[in-house]
């Protein structure tokens, strides 16, 4: 399935929710779920969605999308945001929503298969009095129920691009590696930068949002990259797929490279700099990113790279991103 058909598909199932209002009106999210010390045993304990796999979000669960998603072996990602009746989201600049105490961030991972979607796994998000929490599910055979799977899990499947693969679904502690910032676990995703003026907008209208953040220069939709400017569509991709890490807050900060959107300065963002470190990663390569070279780079050989100890990123990656790494290569071989 094309991206653009699994994005189709994606808004299909997000859209029930508009011909459910009665549903959602009926039934409201289990607060003390989110809030509570446990970690519940089932996503139907949190109250989130009526209907099983349709996924039809109850009152105050809100479907969006990113502009950009983090590719993650061309699974189809079903994202929705909770705020707990009489709060809001704050808006920080072009940056990263402030979202209230009881707030969620669901996320449900799916591949096609047999003309439908099934689903694998949700990761929850909570925002609790001491900080954020992230929790994975697993879906059933039936796709009735997904259940708490704090160890992970591994299943079979074969991807959109028709690459059998090993899916894992991450332990509790790796959910922490991409979710750490300063050591703390915090969103990715739902940065002004990456969500569209329309959604914020709306967001606003409805009294979920603080005020319209103010975005001087958005991410592209990754299905227009081939229409905006080739280091838009390849920074816009290298901010969501890497920058959780290499950030000088995050997990990969000792690499110096910082791969953030705002980030301004060619040489922290990889162009010309020399590695930290001249291991295995490196590949015998001299720059992370040597202008007009993408064979002679780093960040791509480690991007198109599946062997242990150098494809990155570390987790989440089964089968190449062909797309990606095409985009960031026609950058790298623009640049003069």
């Amino acid at each position: 399935m094309k991206r653009g058909a699994i994005i189709a598909a994606a808004f299909l199932v997000a859209g029930a929710s508009i011909a459910h209002s009665s549903e959602r009106g009926r039934q409201r999210v289990h607060d003390t779920a989110i809030t509570g010390s446990g970690f519940p045993a089932k996503l139907s304990d949190y109250g989130f969605f009526t209907g099983g796999a349709k996924l039809v979000p109850v009152s105050g669960v809100t479907p969006y999308r990113l502009n950009t998603p983090l590719w993650s072996d061309g699974a189809t990602k079903l994202r929705f945001l909770y705020l707990p009746k009489g709060t809001q989201a704050k808006a920080q600049g072009d940056g990263l929503l402030d979202l209230p105490a009881g707030a969620a961030l669901i996320k449900t991972f799916a591949f096609p298969e047999k003309g439908r979607l099934r689903l694998i796994e949700t990761r929850v998000l909570m925002h609790r009095a001491d900080g954020w929490l992230a929790l994975p599910y697993k879906w059933n055979d039936d796709q009735t129920e997904a259940t708490l799977a704090l160890a992970g899990a591994r299943i079979a499947l074969t991807t959109p691009q028709g690459v059998s693969i090993s899916y894992a679904i991450p332990n509790k502690n790796q959910c922490k590696e991409c979710h750490a910032l300063s050591g703390a676990v915090t969103p990715i995703g739902p940065k002004a930068r990456n969500l569209s003026d329309a959604w914020l907008r709306a967001q606003h209208a409805a009294g979920r949002l603080n005020a319209v953040p103010a975005v001087a220069h958005r991410i592209p939709l990754w299905e227009d990259r081939a229409n905006v400017p080739l280091a838009d569509a390849a920074r816009g991709y290298l901010d969501i797929n890497c920058a959780h890490c290499h950030n000088p807050r995050g997990a990969a900060s000792n690499s110096g490279l910082d791969l953030r959107w705002e980030q301004d300065n060619p040489v922290k963002y990889g162009i010309g700099k020399r590695p930290t470190a001249a291991g295995r990663g490196s590949g015998g390569l001299s720059f992370d990113i040597a202008p007009g070279d993408p064979d002679r780079s780093i960040l791509l050989y480690r991007m198109e790279s599946l062997e242990g100890g150098i494809a990155m990123p570390e987790l989440g990656k089964a089968s190449p991103d062909r797309e990606g790494d095409l985009t960031v290569r026609a950058w790298i071989a623009s640049l003069r």
